[in-house]
């Protein structure tokens, strides 16, 4: 019965949710893809060729049992396909709308390589899980025993958040600080609400705390709290704080040139209704302005296709190599251009105009030899410069860790040379007894999913540690 039902890909040809027209999208922060109707999602999630060795499953950092919850889909069993999907993803939902599937799993789908056109694997997993909460399947979290211990964690980003779920799953008690007064850090604040309605991670945050968790927000840990003081207050502590410190460039400072984290803040706090002084007077708002943005991360996607939403007068996108060595996802590169962002490639900033910037001080490069990761390296092409006018000009050239040791007053919290925390790969413990880390304050600026994996794998930790703990105390 299952075999008639897959297979279907020599017969049935890839077909992604309906996009809306980029003059339509432009208009709104709205997500752009529309949703699975019910027979489409099964039609698509037939034509897996359900391989005997996944692909896709051994590239998704969470190794999700991709082609049985395919089936299931396919079958019409969509709890079965939620309850096999969230066993090992803790927001499927989210992975579903961000995750880089085209690098990730769709990227290394088999009937993909032989030319038949992956599996759109992601708008699949949204629609499971958008399902599952629309008829009820996901449930608050109810542990079976209460447990008297008690885990601090440092971020409510999605490392941190997924090692809560499993933590309170097991029955933990966990508290969980954040600098921000909402909960989900970058998916809230970093992350557009095109490509991540807010609604989406705000129904995910109240499943946790309608699950226990407790939230302690607009938190500085080092000022509002000391480390010390948590640490005390709990059993074990994770630090999931993510990178936040913006990668910067020489003579930057002029008015009218600002960090990307900072514009996109800005944006999605708008999003929600807040009163946000820094746009409204200008300063973060791209409306009737020449926009440059510098850079060739998602993080850049992001910023150029919020401008062009904010009502731009131009948006474009500067960057020292050309498309095919981009470091951001294809398909966000693909919706920007449809949006009408212009990308001036093998271009590299070298100073700027104005008190209050006018214009980028440009220059043209060429790709050399590959460097030491095998990317052909840009080499300057002398005397092709030129000033590329802007009223408003993005950094987007990547997160750096914060001295976290220097800002909270720890002694004994290693880190690495990158500033990032030294922490045992596999269980994410430090040097400081009982105290983890995940995420990229771990491994550097990465993927969602990466941030998921590592909080969950760091709650396994714990609790082994946890039980550790207890035995010793009970000897």
């Amino acid at each position: 019965m299952a075999g008639q039902k897959m297979l279907k890909f020599t017969k049935v040809e890839r077909d992604m949710p309906e996009k809306r027209a980029p003059d339509l999208r432009n208009q709104d922060f709205g997500e752009i893809y529309a949703e699975y109707a019910r027979d489409k999602a099964a039609e698509q999630a037939s034509r897996c060729s359900q391989c005997g060795v996944p692909y896709c499953q051994t590239h998704c950092p969470l190794h999700n049992n991709i082609p049985d919850w395919l089936r299931l889909t396919a079958e019409g069993r969509l709890q079965e396909a939620y309850e096999i999907s969230q066993a090992t993803n803790t927001f499927p939902e989210i992975c579903g709308r961000i995750c880089p599937q085209d690098r990730l799993c769709e990227g290394n789908c088999v009937i993909e390589q032989s030319g038949h056109g992956t599996v759109t694997i992601g708008s699949i997993e949204k629609y499971i899980t958008d399902t599952a909460f629309e008829e009820g399947w996901v449930q608050p979290i109810r542990p079976h025993v209460e447990r008297g211990e008690s885990v601090g964690i440092i971020g409510a980003g999605p490392g941190g958040l997924a090692a809560a779920d499993m933590l309170r799953r097991q029955g933990v008690q966990v508290t969980v600080y954040d600098r921000y007064d909402r909960g989900g850090g970058l998916l809230t604040y970093g992350i557009p609400g095109f490509k991540l309605e807010k609604d989406i991670v705000m129904q995910r945050m109240a499943q946790l705390e309608d699950g226990g968790v407790q939230f302690v927000l607009s938190c500085n840990v080092g000022e509002d709290l000391s480390f010390d003081a948590i640490r005390g207050k709990h059993d074990a502590v994770l630090i999931a704080t993510g990178v936040y410190k913006t990668r910067d460039l020489p003579d930057s400072s002029a008015e009218g040139i600002v960090n990307a984290i900072d514009y996109l803040a800005a944006s999605n706090r708008k999003s929600f209704g807040d009163d946000v002084p820094e746009f409204d007077s200008g300063e973060l708002n791209a409306d009737g302005k020449r926009v440059v943005v510098i850079g060739g991360g998602d993080t850049a996607m992001d910023c150029v296709r919020t401008a062009v939403r904010q009502g731009a007068e131009s948006v474009k996108c500067l960057y020292r190599r050309d498309k095919a060595n981009m470091p951001g996802s294809q398909r966000e590169v693909q919706n920007a251009e449809e949006e009408g962002v212009e990308f001036v490639w093998l271009s590299a900033p070298n100073g700027f105009e104005g008190d209050a910037v006018t214009g980028v001080k440009v220059q043209k490069m060429r790709l050399g030899a590959p460097d030491a990761t095998g990317r052909q390296a840009p080499e300057l092409i002398e005397g092709a410069d030129y000033v590329e006018g802007a009223d408003l000009v993005i950094k987007a050239l990547g997160f750096e860790p914060e001295n976290l040791p220097k800002l909270w007053g720890v002694d004994g919290l290693d880190v690495t040379r990158w500033g990032t925390i030294k922490a045992d790969f596999g269980t994410g413990a430090t040097a400081l007894e009982g105290v983890y880390a995940a995420g990229d304050i771990v491994r550097g600026a990465s993927l969602v999913v990466w941030a998921i994996r590592d909080g969950r794998d760091c709650a396994t930790a714990i609790l082994e540690y946890l039980g550790q703990v207890a035995t010793v105390a009970a000897e």
